[in-house]
């Protein structure tokens, strides 16, 4: 299977993409762990059903030294005992952030406030960037179909 577009062929996604890649450096430069990056990036993709991004994401954790039995148990979170309080409260909100039409009136109260709890305003707002832009990422390649499985570590560093 094909993507149906090429975006990296492509000077409008080309542009486009230059501000979303961007956003991702600011992010990734924040005081957000880079392992909570890892980990929030990849249940959304899981959620979104996107194979490109999850894909990408369980290698870029792998290389940078994260467990498999982590990003193994990332989609069943809930019952693993394998992550901090602070990993499980960012995978509730990239939930939440990520399912938010199937909740009238956003995230619930309950969820930021645990969040809250473990993140500082700068890591929260990292946080909330970082789900934003990993579900636009998501869209535009499941919109696209790309392909999944032949993605390198760092291929797009």
């Amino acid at each position: 299977m094909g993507a149906r577009l090429n975006p990296f062929a492509s000077p409008v996604a080309g542009k486009a993409l230059k501000h979303f890649i961007a956003a991702g450096k600011v992010i990734e430069d924040s005081p957000l762990p880079a392992a909570t990056q890892e980990l929030v990036k990849l249940r959304a993709s899981q959620i979104n059903g996107c194979g490109f991004c999850t894909d990408m994401h369980s290698k870029d954790a792998a290389a940078a030294g994260e467990t498999s039995v982590r990003l193994n148990l990332v989609a069943a979170w809930r019952e693993a005992t394998v992550f901090t309080d602070a990993e499980r409260a960012a995978l509730e909100l990239a939930e939440e952030g990520t399912r938010i039409a199937d909740a009238a009136g956003g995230v619930p109260d309950e969820v930021w406030q645990n969040a809250a709890k473990h993140y500082d305003e700068e890591q929260l707002m990292a946080l909330v960037s970082l789900i934003a832009l990993i579900n636009s990422f998501n869209r535009m390649n499941v919109m696209l179909t790309m392909p999944a499985g032949d993605y390198r570590p760092g291929q797009f560093a």
